[in-house]
């Protein structure tokens, strides 16, 4: 295969005052990336954007203990991707042309070593791009962080992203009698009724959102998976049922500003009165649950149990559209490029 001399990859040019725009970024031609001993060149496909994303163009390196927020200026962006084999050893079991799932999005071209490239299995997902959904975030929510069993009243705040899209599935997928979204407008609260069986939506801005959800759940809630945290975190709280769990998987509130580490006051005394279990919970930190959820994901998208919302771009060039646009609220889903 005859390779080019130079590839396509996106920088962070500046860090943002404010909203983060287009121009914060910066579409670089650079070599071709060259493997070292024992590594694998990868073509990328597909990658994701995510709102994690934001912190990395504006928090210090580090400054949330976090490893992955590494971008300074210059830096190439970073995120999951999808990419095909261009060569590796012979000993890594990647042979050209196969499908591998990294985190070295953001770039034509990346060099790997083996154990930051697994193969996917193709016939594990009906389509490979799901295996760039953030569905493992929401399965492992429902499943492990809040426990959804049959009965449950649920409430996904940030509903129509990427992550409560699927978590609002799983919910039901798990037994949840009733389940409860939040967005940011009218039309996205319609969609989730319509197309993904939420039974009511609290929306952001068009009042306190405890007022809204005590509408939508007059009984009260079970579970609260939480994507967002501030005002909507503080009303789950207000109305939480007795022993109500409550699973923490983002910080949107926080993420979508400067103010990465940004509090959210709650009553302490009000988790103890009413038993409310109040678990932070990430992915990093469960591989072993990753089979499980790829087995159960596959058969419910074969079922047509579950869907994979998303929106696609094409060409790496438009991937900083692609994050502004997520920023924005402008998608429901998952956002992708293709490469």
């Amino acid at each position: 295969m005859s390779l080019p001399a130079t590839h396509r990859e996106v920088r962070l040019a500046a860090r943002p005052e404010g909203p983060l725009t287009t121009d914060h970024f910066a579409v670089v031609h650079a070599p071709l990336p060259a493997p070292g001993h024992g590594q694998v060149l990868v073509r990328n496909r597909l990658m994701s954007v995510t709102a994690a994303m934001r912190p990395l163009t504006s928090a210090d390196p580090g400054a949330l203990g976090l490893p992955q927020l590494r971008n300074r200026v210059g830096d190439v962006m970073r995120g999951p991707a999808l990419g095909e084999v261009i060569s590796a050893p012979p000993d890594t079991g990647l042979t050209p042309g196969a499908l591998v799932r990294h985190h070295s999005g953001w770039r034509e071209y990346a060099v790997l070593d083996p154990a930051e490239a697994p193969p996917i299995d193709p016939a594990a997902l009906p389509d490979p791009a799901a295996y760039l959904s953030q569905g493992f975030t929401a399965w492992l929510g429902v499943v492990r962080g809040a426990g959804v069993r049959r009965g449950d009243t649920v409430f996904v705040t940030g509903a129509a992203g990427g992550v409560g899209t699927l978590a609002g599935q799983f919910a039901r997928l798990h037994g949840a009698a009733r389940v409860i979204g939040s967005t940011g407008s009218r039309a996205k609260a319609d969609r989730l009724v319509e197309e993904l069986g939420y039974d009511a939506v609290v929306i952001r801005g068009a009042g306190p959102v405890e007022e809204q959800l005590r509408a939508a759940a007059p009984d009260g809630i079970d579970v609260l998976f939480d994507t967002v945290g501030g005002e909507q975190l503080r009303a789950a709280l207000a109305l939480a049922r007795r022993k109500a769990r409550f699973a923490i998987v983002g910080a949107l509130a926080a993420q979508l500003s400067d103010g990465a580490l940004a509090t959210t006051p709650i009553s302490t005394l009000a988790l103890i009165a009413r038993g409310v279990t109040l678990r932070g919970i990430s992915a990093y930190d469960h591989p072993d649950a990753l089979p499980t959820y790829v087995r159960e994901f596959g058969h419910a998208l074969r079922e047509g149990a579950i869907t994979y919302p998303h929106t696609r771009l094409t060409g790496i060039a438009q991937a900083p559209r692609a994050l502004v646009e997520l920023l924005e609220g402008r998608h429901l889903g998952a956002v992708l490029v293709e490469l």
